[in-house]
């Protein structure tokens, strides 16, 4: 594995939530990353973020890593869930939190 790969899977390993977006949670630089993040505070689930916008090397590398060419991407106890479009159809058919709640994150429902 190159050194941003194994950064990267670290990263996913030390967070039970983390996305991977442009921008921040409390100030994200594009919709898509924007749409995720709502989703998760709507969902009140403790998450991490990672600006890819601050690191060119990481930007490719997590397209890379995941073998998905747009950001954002989110991850789950580990598992790649996927962009803004598969987390927000999950969320609206209750999916997501179906999936948090199987990985002991989400209190069911809600």
């Amino acid at each position: 594995m190159s050194l941003i790969s194994d950064q990267i899977q670290n990263q996913i390993n030390s967070h039970d939530i983390i996305l991977y977006m442009k921008g921040n949670d409390k100030f994200p630089m594009c919709g898509f990353s924007s749409a995720v993040v709502q989703i998760l505070k709507t969902l009140d689930v403790n998450f991490e973020t990672v600006d890819v916008m601050q690191d060119s090397t990481l930007r490719a590398g997590i397209k890379e890593f995941t073998n998905w060419p747009t950001i954002p991407q989110l991850y789950v106890k580990g598992e790649f869930i996927g962009g803004c479009d598969i987390v927000r159809e999950m969320y609206q058919t209750g999916e997501l939190q179906t999936l948090l709640a199987d990985k002991g994150i989400l209190k069911f429902p809600k």
